[in-house]
């Protein structure tokens, strides 16, 4: 018998073959010619609406077609469509560079707004949480019908439907792997093998959405792998969803990340407006956002931190390099490009997509150290004056765009792939607006836009993945996940595909030929003992790839890594460390010290490295890399054992650092970093250590411990009961602290001059800096200031004159993303008004003009948004049109 609430699963799940929804009249697309683009390519239309709506991902098949996921039913807009969301399929049958033709594949209720989309020859991987869902095209007609095709959920437990930090799309490895990511509304899901995974964070009903699981509850939780992992995570998995393993976390809302045939992983990560970045995944890394224990990462804010570093927790341990932060953004769609029809000066590209900045970036990874060196240019842009609308690092837009000449500042690329054809394919959602949950644009327009050489015929390679000879050639294909249907097949031929495959390895072309050092290691005895061959190669390529190889093929790596530990390439000896996680410290230890006596004591991803492999065994790897290295008392500690210890957190070097730390002949950094490093110790023992060093007699190193026994003893060590002592040492008393009450003043109910009253006077740069000086209150100018409210250098330059004018006249109008204002009431009933750095115990609360306060929350009545600006404006800081016009003058100089 089925119950009401299996009634309304079935009815959310019923795929609808048709779709009633009537969309408004398509609004104009961005011109093709608007678009500035490498030197010999061109952007040409290849589809736009009605062909598809609000395109939130997309991938390419062996033909050239082009499947689409749609978010017509986009947060605020649930229900838009009531048949629920589709999957799309686009195709230009008759070769002429341009689509004719687009049908719905499936269409559900419960597909709302879902953010991925992943094509395996007739198999179809839709990202729609809480599932993974895998739909099989049976009778390959390209249309979902429930009679004939096959409908299953792969994997389930992903948090928050309808959130843009969820559920993303699937793609192939180079390994065989599929590889998926979630942003950080968590989850937790169990694998085909039995495994489950708890993804936890401070992050929870925070953006709307539906949500499924308390992620706080899972935060500080081991999963079955034995590790703890936070929210915001990569993983990969078998086809079949067995065999799952986290492979990055601690991110924000990874929109999307990519892989490359070498076997490197990178991604973007959108944050609050200073710190949006593009990054290479360190393998098992924590990119920061939460820490261990899965609090925010204001919570643990350095005095005079920078911004960026704050946001990753960059001057921690346990965190790898972030790469290039650039600000203020919303990164959404990336690839990696390796062949084609852009030719060979393209090949290597990592293209990431900036909605916000109507972009997408070009990057060259170079290797550097254990990590990439990630310069980025605007390979794509709509935008060739640096002024930025409608985003959350702008305050967002209060008002409809004009859109009838196709404004440039509406082009919001979501996702960029690359085609069978070798060209690349950019998809734009079209909008006023972009970040903060919201969208504005009715006609629900999209397109996709080809970027080619000029004059370029599209040949899409016809593939038999039943011969050889037809697998190798989507092996070879541009399009990722074409090329993981050729590795699959190849891998089903086994011995009879050694010697094919091993022509692969032989082309002349690095990314193809690394393709086929993946698939020896999965060809039996003779392609293993082939792939081993490549691991003596002069290469560095082709030594880490079939290093990389073996690995994931499950073969006993530890004869290589030995072999490969003193390897001159560092990037290898990073592998070889990570490559030595969870297993036995008896055996890994001594391979690790060798890694560890090539490290410059510089290089943070090197290091990280050496940290994750020692995961969960710290103090065996340790005490064996104390005996070896022979450091010495702890006085004697180079820089370099100290760093390691440092990221290596063992409980076994308590005794040590606590003497380092209280002995006066070291310098009081080192003194100081000693205390830093029994911080990260999660062991009451360091915590006792540091209450000895803060009962000494020497300033620097009691300072230091004072400081980090405050943080810790109220964040991370606050289960170790450490109040009453934080109490009896004047460290931190709650019943002690003296209260200031802040009222913000409220916002005039008109202002004196309006923006464009600004606008129509000239400026004296010289005058304004003067005028300027008054924005010390809040901002930081030329090092002065609180940074209460967003960066002031390069903000001009970022958003735009009129923008930067309309915050200063009124600054409620548009407010930054991460710069909302809160109201705490005390019990007494009391008001402090201001930004919430830390929401532990106690809150930590900055006010105008930089006052910082410590509440403790048995105080505190409520706490509530004030839905208003913490900057006065220019009426209240007594600032005439022409002071506003000189202010806005110097600025534009500030850079």
């Amino acid at each position: 018998m089925m119950t009401r609430a299996s009634i309304l699963l079935l009815a959310c799940l019923t795929p609808v073959m048709a779709d009633d929804w009537k969309a408004p009249k398509p609004a104009d697309k961005v011109a093709a010619d608007h678009f500035k683009v490498p030197e010999g390519l061109e952007v040409t239309v290849w589809a736009s609406t009605p062909d598809l709506f609000n395109p939130t991902n997309m991938d390419i098949d062996a033909a050239g077609r082009i499947w689409v996921a749609e978010g017509v039913n986009y947060r605020g807009h649930n229900g838009r469509r009531p048949e629920g969301d589709r999957i799309v399929v686009i195709q230009d049958k008759n070769g002429d560079g341009k689509a004719d033709e687009s049908h719905t594949f499936v269409q559900e209720k419960g597909l709302v707004a879902p953010l991925g989309v992943g094509v395996f020859d007739n198999v179809v991987i839709v990202s729609q949480p809480p599932d993974l869902i895998k739909y099989t095209d049976v009778n390959r007609d390209l249309k979902f019908d429930p009679a004939v095709d096959k409908r299953e959920v792969l994997l389930t437990g992903f948090n928050a439907r309808n959130h843009d930090h969820s559920l993303h799309s699937v793609t192939g490895g180079p390994d065989g792997k599929w590889y998926f990511n979630n942003g950080n509304c968590g989850a937790e899901f169990t694998d085909k093998s039995g495994k489950t995974f708890r993804m936890g964070g401070d992050y929870y009903k925070d953006g709307g959405g539906e949500w499924f699981i308390n992620s706080r509850e899972m935060a500080g939780k081991k999963s079955d792998d034995g590790y703890m992992w936070t929210a915001g995570f990569s993983a990969r998995m078998n086809p079949d969803g067995s065999n799952a393993e986290i492979i990055g976390h601690g991110y924000r809302n990874s929109f999307e990340h990519c892989t490359t045939s070498l076997g490197d992983l990178f991604q973007n990560d959108n944050d609050d407006p200073p710190a949006c970045r593009t990054s290479y995944v360190l393998e098992y890394g924590s990119a920061g956002y939460f820490t261990r224990e899965g609090r925010f990462y204001k919570t643990v804010q350095r005095p005079n931190q920078k911004w960026e570093r704050v946001h990753w927790r960059q001057d921690d341990p346990g965190t790898f390099d972030a790469g290039d932060v650039y600000g203020g953004g919303s990164p959404t769609g990336i690839v990696f490009y390796e062949n084609g029809a852009l030719g060979a000066k393209h090949a290597g590209t990592l293209l990431s997509c900036e909605a916000a900045r109507n972009v997408v970036f070009g990057y060259q990874p170079q290797p550097e150290g254990a990590t990439y060196k990630l310069d980025r240019t605007d390979w794509m842009t709509s935008n060739t004056t640096g002024e930025f609308d409608g985003a959350d690092f702008t305050g967002g837009a209060k008002k409809q765009e004009s859109r009838s000449a196709g404004n440039p500042l509406l082009f919001r690329p979501s996702d960029v792939a690359v085609g069978a054809d070798g060209a690349l394919y950019v998809t734009d959602w079209f909008d006023p607006r972009v970040g903060g949950h919201g969208d504005m644009d009715e006609s629900c327009s999209g397109t996709v836009y080809r970027i080619a050489p000029k004059g370029f015929k599209p040949v899409n390679p016809k593939v038999d993945l039943a011969t050889i000879e037809g697998a190798v050639t989507a092996l070879k294909s541009p399009a990722i996940n074409v090329r993981w249907t050729g590795f699959e097949a190849l891998k089903a031929k086994g011995d009879e595909a050694v010697d094919a495959v091993l022509a692969v390895t032989k082309d002349k072309d690095t990314w193809i030929s690394a393709r086929g050092i993946w698939l020896l290691a999965n060809l039996g005895p003779k392609g293993e003992e082939a792939c081993k061959g490549f691991l003596t190669s002069t290469d560095t390529r082709q030594r880490l790839v079939a290093y990389r190889a073996l690995k994931r093929a499950g073969k006993d790596i530890l004869p290589f890594a030995e072999k490969l530990a003193a390897d001159p390439v560092p990037a290898i000896r990073r592998d070889v460390a990570l490559s030595l996680r969870g297993l036995p410290a008896e055996k890994t230890a001594p391979i690790l010290v060798t890694v560890a006596k090539g490290w410059d004591g510089k290089d943070k991803n090197y290091l990280e490295s050496i940290g994750l492999a020692a995961e969960n065994q710290e103090n065996d790897v340790w005490k064996v890399m104390k005996a070896a290295l022979a450091p010495g008392e702890p006085k004697s500690w180079t820089d370099a054992f100290a760093k390691l210890t440092w990221r290596l957190w063992p409980s076994a070097a308590i005794s040590d650092l606590k003497s380092r730390a209280l002995d006066t002949s070291v310098s009081a950094d080192a003194r100081s970093f000693a205390c830093e490093s029994l911080s990260f110790i999660d062991d009451k023992g360091a915590a006792e250590a540091l209450f000895e060093v803060a009962a000494g007699p020497d300033s620097s190193a009691k300072d230091a411990a004072v400081g980090w026994l405050f943080m810790r003893g109220t964040g991370a060590w606050a289960k170790f009961g450490l109040q009453d002592e934080l109490k009896k040492r004047n460290i931190y008393d709650p019943d002690k602290i003296q209260l200031q009450e802040a009222i913000f003043p409220g916002k005039p109910d008109k202002t004196n001059f309006t923006t464009a009253d600004v606008m129509k006077l000239k400026g004296d740069a010289s005058r304004g800096k003067a005028m300027a000086a008054r924005c010390v209150m809040c901002h930081q100018v030329d090092g002065a200031g609180p940074a209460y409210g967003p960066e002031l250098k390069g903000w001009v330059s970022r958003q735009g004159a009129e923008m930067a004018v309309r915050a200063i006249v009124d600054p409620s109008a548009e407010i930054a993303h991460g710069f909302d204002g809160s109201a705490i009431q005390l019990k007494d009933n009391r008001w402090i008004d201001g930004l919430i750095r830390s929401n532990g115990d106690p809150v930590v609360i900055t006010s105008q003009g930089g006052v910082t306060q410590m509440v403790p929350k048995d105080r505190i009545q409520a706490i509530r948004g004030m839905g208003r600006s913490l900057m006065l404006n220019a009426d209240q800081l007594g600032m005439s049109a022409q002071d506003v016009a000189d202010a806005v003058e110097w600025m534009k100089t500030y850079k």
